[in-house]
C-alpha cells in the first residue's frame, strides 16, 4: 500500500488508523482529507490510493460514492464508521470489489485484516455487515416469494402510484390490482402499504433514490 488517503474529520481516528496502517506497511504514505472537495483533489493527486472513508461524517451520498469511482476505479474506498444501513451496504457491495466495509467498533485485527486484504486486492467486509446482511436474507426467506407480477406492483406502490394509476399502466381493473395488494400484504405477513414499500426497499424491489425522489 502506497498512499492511504484518510477522509474523516475526527481527529483519534486519522491519527488511529494511520498508526495501525504504519505497523502494516511503513513506507506508507498518508494524505488527509477533511471535506469532499478536498478528497476529490486528493484521489486526482494520487488515483490509485486505498481511502478510508467515513460517509457519514463528510455527507455523501451513494451517488457521489459512484461517480468518485468511476472518475477514479483504481482507487480502493473503505467505508468506515459506527453506522450500518443494510440497503446501502448492499448497493456499495454490489456496485464493486472497491468498495470495503468495516465499522468504527471493530477489533484490530479485523482492522489488519482490512488493510492486507485491500492491499492485496480482495474485497473485505466486516463481520457486523455480514451479519446485517445474512439476517436480511433470513427475513426475505421467511416470507413467501412474490410473483413477478407481485413484485412490479409493489414497485408502483413503493414509487408512489395509487391503485387507479398501477390499473391504468398494466391494462387491468382496479379491483384486480387490489386483489394483487392483498396477496402481497398476506405473502410477507404486512399490514399496510407502508410496511410493504419497507421491504421492496430491503429487498432491493426498489432502491432508495428511486423511493425518495
Amino acid at each position: 500500500m502506497q498512499t492511504l488517503i484518510l477522509a474523516d474529520n475526527q481527529d483519534v481516528t486519522r491519527y488511529g488508523m494511520k498508526a495501525i496502517a504504519a505497523g502494516l506497511y511503513p513506507v506508507c504514505a498518508y494524505v488527509e482529507a477533511l471535506d469532499w472537495k478536498s478528497l476529490a483533489e486528493s484521489l486526482a493527486e494520487y488515483p490509485e490510493a486505498c481511502v478510508v472513508l467515513d460517509y457519514t461524517l463528510l455527507d455523501c451520498s451513494v451517488e457521489q460514492l459512484l461517480v468518485l469511482h468511476e472518475r477514479f476505479p483504481k482507487a480502493d474506498f473503505v467505508l468506515f464508521s459506527d453506522q450500518l444501513g443494510r440497503d446501502f451496504v448492499r448497493r456499495m457491495l454490489l456496485a464493486g470489489s472497491s468498495f470495503h466495509v468495516l465499522m468504527k467498533d471493530a477489533p484490530l485485527a479485523e482492522v489488519n485484516q482490512c488493510l492486507r486484504d485491500v492491499n492485496g486486492g480482495c474485497q473485505f467486509v466486516c463481520g457486523k455487515a455480514k451479519d446485517l446482511l445474512r439476517e436480511e436474507e433470513k427475513e426475505q426467506n421467511r416470507m413467501a416469494p412474490l410473483t413477478q407480477t407481485e413484485k412490479e406492483i409493489l414497485r408502483a406502490m413503493a414509487l408512489g402510484k395509487s391503485t387507479k394509476e398501477i390499473a391504468a399502466e398494466r391494462f387491468l381493473s382496479i379491483y384486480t390490482v387490489a386483489t394483487h395488494r392483498k396477496n402481497i400484504f398476506r405473502k410477507l405477513e404486512v399490514n399496510n402499504a407502508h410496511e410493504a414499500i419497507r421491504y421492496a426497499l430491503r429487498a432491493g424491489i426498489v432502491n432508495t433514490v428511486e423511493y425518495c425522489i
